[in-house]
């Protein structure tokens, strides 16, 4: 039985051959050139058709957003130039060239040169925003480059003439095209600067082809308008006509009549504008007139306005009554401040290490004191017990007894009290203590005594 995890789907492949197209750097920016076959304009704007040469041919695809800036129509065995990429339309599994621009096949040089010398430029920052110079609002002299006999010039003037007739308009007549064109236009715009009698400069043409345009993709032209220290509107062809003239201007325009358009300001504008701001103006005076007299109104009925002496007076005894508030306050903040600072004056001689020995001796002085007449109480209360037992003792002493003339008789030679004559029979030794001595003697005899005598 096969393993089925070995296949893969067909999408899959096709997906991975994608990828590898989008991975070729060589293949996302591609110059080719060849003869149009099967050109189709789809509804929605793109353009279908076979490339083909002697040897092969290739399905593309130019969409709408590219291709509405030819300024030709693509026919049936059109030579041209292509600028694009290669990729895989993953449904039926074709690669296809996707393409970004056009030309015909005559001027592709041309094209190439554009190019260059527009990397070129913007890389040496001729194209920077920030050095573009503003437009004067109001410029009283336009200065007008192109040709003397071309359309351009009579859009320019007559255009110029109905929006703002208070212009004057200079017209320093070119070439706009051929050899010498180039060096016409760089030296007018010189000129134009050295002589300074413009606010503004318009350097255009009508529209054309590459070639009869190309006076104003030249460098010579481009470093001329960067140097310009006037204004300068580039106004070239038609919209869809771009030269490098319009990236260096500080401004670029559609049209010469756009140009001129986008040069002066419209005259019934701005009358329209005044009288609008002249409207807005007078109500706003009148607003402010208005609000302002009644402040004044209100003012001029005001007691200060009334009886300003009064008012002055009763000021001055409110200041009085304000000094007085504040002399007792202030009075009574130092009264304050001082007894707290008295307190802690006090506290702190209390707590200083002079007071703490002060206190420490003193309490070792009466601790001394009550230490001696405890000690002498506690000697006299022991002495008195002690004499109270020493007469206690006294009393109980046998020896004490022989002061009245007891005495103790014992066996000689043995520590045994006779306390009776049962304890002893004649002829026995015998020691009798006495108060001041002892007695030896011998029994002689005995007698007993009745126990009722």
């Amino acid at each position: 039985m096969q393993n089925n995890n070995r296949y893969v789907p067909i999408s899959a492949v096709t997906r991975y051959i994608k990828r590898l197209f989008e991975n070729d750097g060589n293949l996302q920016d591609v110059w080719v050139k060849g003869e149009l076959s099967n050109v189709k304009l789809h509804s929605r704007g793109h353009l279908y058709f076979t490339l083909k040469d002697a040897n092969s041919r290739v399905n593309a695809v130019m969409f709408a957003g590219n291709n509405r800036y030819l300024n030709f129509k693509p026919e049936e065995g059109m030579h041209v130039l292509i600028q694009g990429s290669f990729s895989v339309y993953e449904p039926q599994g074709q690669y296809q060239l996707y393409v970004r621009t056009m030309q015909q096949d005559g001027v592709g040089n041309l094209f190439q040169a554009y190019e260059a010398l527009k990397n070129k430029l913007e890389q040496e920052g001729l194209f920077e925003p920030t050095r573009k110079k503003l437009l004067p609002k109001f410029p009283a002299k336009i200065g007008v480059i192109t040709s003397p006999t071309g359309a351009a010039v009579r859009d320019i003037v007559t255009t110029i003439k109905r929006r703002f007739p208070l212009a004057a308009i200079t017209l320093y007549p070119v070439l706009v095209q051929g050899p010498g064109a180039a060096p016409s236009i760089a030296r007018a715009i010189e000129q134009a600067n050295y002589v300074n009698k413009a606010d503004v400069l318009i350097v255009g043409r009508g529209g054309g082809s590459i070639e009869e345009l190309w006076a104003f993709n030249e460098e010579i032209v481009a470093r001329a308008i960067h140097s310009s220290q006037l204004p300068v509107i580039s106004a070239v062809g038609h919209e869809t006509d771009f030269t490098i003239s319009d990236f260096v201007a500080d401004l670029r325009a559609p049209t010469p009549t756009a140009a001129a358009e986008m040069a002066v300001p419209h005259l019934d504008e701005l009358g329209d504008r005044l009288f609008q701001r002249n409207v807005r103006l007078k109500r706003v005076m009148k607003d402010y007139l208005s609000v302002h007299q009644q402040q004044l109104f209100r003012l001029q009925k005001s007691y200060a306005f009334k009886y300003p002496t009064q008012l002055v007076k009763q000021k001055e005894q409110e200041l009085d009554r304000n000094l007085d508030k504040l002399k007792r306050t202030a009075e009574s903040f130092v009264g304050q401040h001082q007894n707290q600072l008295t307190l802690m004056k006090r506290q702190l001689s209390l707590f200083s290490p002079a007071g703490q020995l002060q206190k420490a001796n003193e309490r070792i002085v009466s601790l001394h004191k009550l230490l001696v007449k405890e000690t002498n109480r506690h000697v006299r209360q022991h002495q008195t017990d002690f004499s109270n037992k020493i007469s206690r003792l006294s009393s109980l002493n046998p020896l004490a007894i022989m002061d009245r003339g007891y005495s103790l008789t014992y066996k000689q030679g043995k520590k045994e009290l006779v306390k009776s004559v049962k304890q002893v029979k004649a002829g026995e030794a015998l020691t009798i203590k006495l108060k001041d001595g002892q007695i030896d003697c011998h029994i002689t005899g005995t007698e007993a005594s009745l126990k009722n005598d």
